[in-house]
């Protein structure tokens, strides 16, 4: 559960932020996507699964590029710091908007690449720059946002990895004795970035462009969701004082 100061100070932002952070989910299922198969073999939302290849690249793996990797890693950490600055100063009963903040920010890496993507060619992966240039931008975007959910620290929706999310399905399932709290969040978040990956392998057969417009889209309606109910509750909350 969220703190119960955020609890008073924003019950819609709360109310909608479990639901934000599955749309966002699926936006990372989305730009893996895209990255992976069409980028070059490299992630810019699972960091985890980007430094193994850039580990592979390294030694020399054939179709793995240090380059690449490299890129999406010092992107996303570029991210991370500019997410943890706008959240720094977020108190337990604000941090919901300081992190919508961070989130239109990622909105504003997103459209970039997505604008940056058009005429887009694959063939053209080791002989042009463009590559690079939507690594960084979906890398700045993710790290963004990734800084951004950290400090809200709601469990079982980090946005990215699932490693942990898998485990507590098994090891707090009735199998292993256990009470499955929050299974169906815990289950969403899965689905959630399977469905997005499996989307964005669709919709890059056509248009690399229209997969990251898609996921800006997701991302902008998230972030209006959220931005919406902070102001649902700042206007509540204005009543109540009154």
């Amino acid at each position: 559960m969220m703190n119960n100061s955020l609890t008073s100070a924003n019950p819609a932002a709360e109310k909608i932020a479990p639901y934000a952070l599955l749309g966002m989910t699926a936006v990372t299922g989305l730009v893996d996507a895209v990255s992976f198969l069409s980028l070059g073999n490299v992630f810019t939302a699972n960091m985890t699964g980007n430094i193994l290849i850039l580990a592979f690249a390294t030694a020399r793996t054939p179709g793995l590029s240090v380059a690449r990797s490299l890129t999406a890693l010092i992107a996303f950490f570029v991210g991370a710091i500019l997410g943890g600055r706008i959240t720094a100063s977020a108190s337990a009963d604000s941090r919901i908007r300081f992190a919508a903040q961070a989130f239109l920010l990622e909105v504003v890496f997103l459209t970039a690449a997505s604008f940056c993507s058009i005429g887009y060619r694959g063939d053209l992966l080791e002989h042009s720059l463009q590559p690079l240039v939507l690594i960084a931008f979906t890398g700045l975007a993710m790290g963004t946002r990734n800084a951004a959910v950290r400090k809200l620290a709601i469990p079982d929706l980090t946005t990215t990895v699932l490693t942990l999310t898998v485990t507590g399905i098994a090891a707090d399932s009735s199998l292993a004795k256990g009470n499955n709290p929050r299974l169906a969040r815990r289950v969403g978040s899965v689905l959630a970035i399977f469905f997005g990956a499996a989307l964005g392998a669709v919709v890059i057969r056509y248009s690399i462009s229209a997969a990251l417009a898609l996921a800006t889209a997701v991302s902008i309606m998230c972030s209006a969701a959220l931005s919406s109910s902070l102001r649902t509750s700042e206007a509540v909350n204005g009543e109540h004082v009154s």
